[in-house]
């Protein structure tokens, strides 16, 4: 039995958003500070540059981190590695090594509780069901997720988009049920979220924080032809084609 004082009941904490296990909070003013430090603290806050966290309830489900995410737990919390035999580690290693993600993700279960620790990005909790079941994650924004959710190794349909696309040629892929955290450049209140029937999406730059595994991705020219293109001054665009949504920042990050 435990008990946690001063924490979520901290006047100087507020949670921001919740779902399933996973509760973020935002720490309002930052009072680590002396002489030297208090005028960027205050004008930080005032800007909305505050420390973020995830507060994981392991009652709810388990969970799988980011290696190194994990910034304290109290209570009956168990670790596994997530590794089911030399090769799983082999196939996880792989997916780390072109996905940019870490190779081995670990697993948290029981029934207490666990932080992750402190950024100053934002955090973005996403229900994989609203994404029908299947989700692609730019690289390095992975935080945390249900463990019931398969990652997979998702590549692009076509080679260029590795070197011109801004994108890499495998990304992260999750699908089943369960939720997702993931870090973001800029506020919930600023995604754009795009919902494609049968349509298509060009965007040139690197601006797409998520979309939907059911889509295709590619990277083409944004004319019909080399001249048409550089008419334009765009060349080539990041292309979005089927069914489904992306999840889009309003500036390239």
């Amino acid at each position: 039995m435990f008990t946690i004082s001063n924490f979520l009941e901290n006047d100087d904490v507020t949670v921001v958003d919740e779902l399933g296990t996973f509760k973020v909070i935002e720490w309002k003013r930052d009072l680590s500070v002396n002489a030297e430090t208090a005028i960027t603290a205050y004008f930080a806050s005032e800007m909305n540059v505050r420390r973020r966290q995830v507060v994981c309830d392991l009652r709810q489900a388990p969970i799988t981190v980011q290696a190194g995410a994990m910034q304290w737990m109290a209570g009956d919390v168990r670790l596994s590695s997530g590794v089911k035999g030399a090769g799983d580690l082999f196939t996880k290693a792989l997916r780390g090594a072109v996905t940019k993600e870490s190779a081995i993700k670990p697993e948290y279960e029981g029934t207490g509780i666990m932080v992750l620790e402190p950024t100053y990005r934002y955090i973005i909790l996403i229900d994989v069901a609203n994404w029908g079941n299947s989700i692609v994650l730019d690289d390095g924004i992975f935080l945390a997720c249900y463990s019931s959710l398969q990652h997979q190794t998702i590549m692009r349909s076509n080679i260029s988009s590795a070197v011109a696309g801004g994108e890499g040629l495998f990304n992260l892929g999750l699908q089943g049920y369960g939720a997702l955290a993931i870090e973001s450049p800029c506020p919930k209140e600023e995604l754009i979220e795009i919902t494609l029937d049968n349509d298509v999406l060009k965007v040139d730059g690197n601006m797409a924080l998520a979309w939907s595994g059911s889509l295709e991705f590619t990277v083409e020219r944004s004319g019909k032809s080399l001249i048409g293109s550089a008419a334009s001054g765009e060349g080539l665009v990041n292309v979005y084609r089927g069914t489904g949504k992306v999840l889009m920042a309003p500036t390239a990050f």
